[in-house]
C-alpha cells in the first residue's frame, strides 16, 4: 500500500552522563533531500546518518536534529590561563586614542581563540557515541516509517473515495453518450422535415444518415472512456499493491486529466459536460494528494 512522505520520529537516551535527544521529521519533496544537524563533536557521523536515512526513505525532505547534554563533571572546557594572561598583558599595554576607556570583559576574553580548550574524545569514546547515535537513528526512523505508513493508509482511503466518485460519473457519461446520438438524429430529422415542408424540396434519407454518422464520429468518446477507465484501474492497483509509487500516480493523474479534457471538448451535451467537470475536479484532488505519496 502507498506510503506518505509526512511523518516524525523521536528517540532519547542517556549514558555515561550524556543525554541524547533525536528528532527526525519528513515532508513531501520530489526527490530525497536531507538536512542533518549534529553536535560539533559528532560531525564525523553525518555521512553514516545520511546513509541510514537513504536506506529507509526514498523521497521527501528529511530534517534530522540531534541534541546532546553533558552532565559529566570535568567535561567542561578548560581555560588556558597562559593564553588568557598574554591577551590581558597585550590589551593593558595597548595605546588607546584620547578619551577612549578600556574595559576587560571576561566573556569576551573567554571567546578569544585558544583561551577555552575542549578535550578531544579518544577513539573508543567516539566509537561508543557513534553506536548510540546509530541505534537512536534506527529507533526514530522506525517511528517515522510507522507514522508514514499510517498516513499512507489514510491517503489510500481518501484516494479510493475520489476514484469511486469518478467511476460513477463515467457510468453516467457512458449511458448518456448513446442517447446523445439518437437525440441529435431526431432533432436533425425534425429540422429537415420543417425546412422541406416550407420549401417543398425532397431530401434523400441517405444524406440524413450520412450527416448523423459524421456527427456521431465527431462526438465519439468511447476510446477516451476506455482509456480513462484503464488509467483509473492502474491507479487503484498501484495504491493497493505498491509502496513507492508517488511519481507513477502523478503521471496517471496527468493522463486521466488529458482524457477528461478530450471528452469535454468532443461533447456538446450539457449532462456529459457537467459530469466531465466533476471528474476533472476529482482528478485535481487526486493530483494534489498524490504529491505527498512516497
Amino acid at each position: 500500500m502507498i506510503v506518505s512522505m509526512t511523518g516524525c520520529g523521536e528517540a532519547v537516551h542517556a549514558e555515561d552522563g550524556v543525554g541524547y535527544s533525536l528528532d527526525i521529521r519528513s515532508v513531501n519533496n520530489r526527490f530525497f533531500k536531507a538536512s542533518i544537524k549534529l553536535p560539533d563533536s559528532l560531525q564525523s557521523l553525518e555521512d553514516r546518518v545520511e546513509k541510514l536515512l537513504r536506506e529507509n526513505l526514498r523521497r521527501g525532505s528529511v530534517y534530522f536534529q540531534l541534541r546532546t547534554h553533558n552532565d559529566v563533571a570535568g567535561s567542561a572546557a578548560t581555560i588556558n590561563l597562559g593564553v588568557l594572561q598574554r591577551y590581558v598583558d597585550q590589551l593593558v599595554q595597548a595605546v588607546l586614542p584620547g578619551g577612549v576607556q578600556s574595559r576587560l570583559d571576561l566573556g569576551t576574553l573567554a571567546a578569544l581563540p585558544g583561551v577555552c580548550e575542549t578535550a578531544e574524545p579518544d577513539d573508543a569514546l567516539i566509537a561508543r557515541r557513534a553506536a548510540i547515535v546509530e541505534r537512536l537513528t534506527r529507533e526514530a526512523l522506525a517511528a517515522l516509517v510507522a507514522m508514514r505508513g499510517e498516513e499512507g493508509r489514510a491517503l489510500y482511503r481518501e484516494l479510493t473515495t475520489h476514484c469511486d466518485a469518478i467511476r460513477r460519473h463515467l457510468a453516467q457519461i457512458r449511458s448518456r453518450a448513446g442517447e446523445v446520438i439518437v437525440e441529435y438524429q431526431d432533432r436533425l430529422r425534425q429540422r429537415v422535415d420543417r425546412l422541406l415542408a416550407e420549401s417543398r424540396i425532397e431530401l434523400d434519407r441517405d444524406t440524413l444518415a450520412r450527416e448523423v454518422a459524421v456527427y456521431a464520429d465527431r462526438c465519439d468518446i468511447s476510446e477516451e472512456l476506455v482509456r480513462l477507465e484503464s488509467h483509473l484501474d492502474q491507479f487503484l492497483d498501484a495504491c493497493a499493491n505498491e509502496e513507492h509509487v508517488g511519481r507513477k500516480l502523478d503521471f496517471l493523474t496527468q493522463e486521466m486529466l488529458r482524457e477528461a479534457n478530450t471528452i469535454g471538448s468532443k461533447s456538446n451535451d450539457v449532462a456529459i459536460l457537467r459530469a466531465t467537470v466533476e471528474i476533472k475536479s476529482l482528478i485535481d484532488r487526486l493530483k494534489e494528494q498524490v504529491q505527498n505519496v512516497e
